[in-house]
């Protein structure tokens, strides 16, 4: 069971490092330490961990971060994930670029120097190694992942996004079925 959603601004699962806009709605067993901002319309779902040892941690306007999810940085590079994103469940993402509007898919690993452009979908269970690029508008799918199609995801994947916002203020309202939001 989910629970509700409560805004925390700090606590225990808080570094004092991170930053959280105003409306940025985090479940209480997520675990943020570092250097950390996460912008507004932000939802960050149960037993996700951001760390940020070293480098950054920065996560975009309306984007989701679900279950379980991993984000780290790398020996070199911070990680960045642009707005409107969905980073799926038990989705690793370590030291990367995540443009603006895409999905990485459960399960799915983004490694240390990789860019991942707007627009695009990482299939789950892929792993996209590090430094790989891929421009805007692809589906990355395979391990080790590579572009298998070309494709402009950016509205569906806002909707996703959207979708999920309107659910965590739901949760957050104590309202846990679709159906009654």
């Amino acid at each position: 069971m989910i629970g509700k959603m409560p805004l925390m601004r700090a606590g225990r699962a808080f570094g004092p490092l991170v930053e959280v806009a105003e409306d940025a709605l985090i479940h209480d067993t997520a675990l943020i330490h570092g250097k950390v901002r996460l912008a507004a319309r932000v939802s960050v779902w149960p037993n996700v961990v951001i760390r940020a040892e070293r480098d950054f941690v920065e996560i975009g306007e309306g984007t989701n971060l679900q279950d379980f999810v991993m984000v780290h940085v790398g020996m070199n590079s911070g990680t960045t994930v642009g707005r409107n994103c969905s980073i799926t469940h038990h989705a690793t993402i370590h030291g990367c670029e995540i443009g603006d509007d895409c999905l990485i898919g459960i399960n799915a690993t983004v490694m240390d120097g990789a860019k991942i452009g707007a627009g695009s979908i990482v299939a789950g269970h892929a792993i996209v190694t590090e430094n790989a690029e891929f421009p805007p508008n692809s589906i990355i799918a395979g391990v080790p992942a590579r572009r298998v199609a070309e494709r402009d995801c950016s509205a569906p994947n806002r909707a996703n996004a959207d979708w999920y916002w309107r659910n965590a203020q739901a949760y957050a309202h104590g309202v846990h079925r679709e159906e009654d939001w």
